[in-house]
């Protein structure tokens, strides 16, 4: 014996966002992960990315958000190493030009015979 509408379509209906929780969704992307931003919305992750797969819009707006807050701090880091922050000019080209570390041992003998071992890691 059936009970209810099951099978015939029944179950909640399915959330939509409006455009009102898909600019909250931009704006929180740069500090939420999906996880987190399901968890604001009292939703499950899955139901989240459910919505994201019927409402393209709402993945959208979470990539542009992401990525407006990479630019932002991203920009904020060339502006520190151009003004001469080593730090942030290493981790700039560490993470961006492919600069590897590499340890220098060396080992004198006299004064006239220096060996000098360069172990490097290999650049990707």
């Amino acid at each position: 014996m059936k009970i209810g509408n099951q099978g015939e379509g029944g179950g909640r209906p399915p959330i939509v966002f409006d455009e009102q929780q898909i600019k909250m969704v931009e704006s929180l992307a740069s500090v939420l992960s999906k996880k987190q931003l399901a968890d604001y919305f009292s939703i499950s992750e899955t139901t989240l990315r459910a919505i994201e797969a019927r409402q393209p819009e709402v993945s959208d707006a979470y990539k542009k958000g992401k990525a407006k807050a990479i630019a932002g701090i991203a920009s904020n880091l060339i502006s520190q190493a151009r003004k001469g922050n080593m730090t942030a000019a290493i981790f700039y080209l560490k993470t961006q030009a492919g600069w590897k570390d590499q340890d220098t041992t060396t080992i004198s003998s006299s004064s006239d015979n220096v060996i000098q071992i360069v172990r490097a890691t290999k650049s990707d």
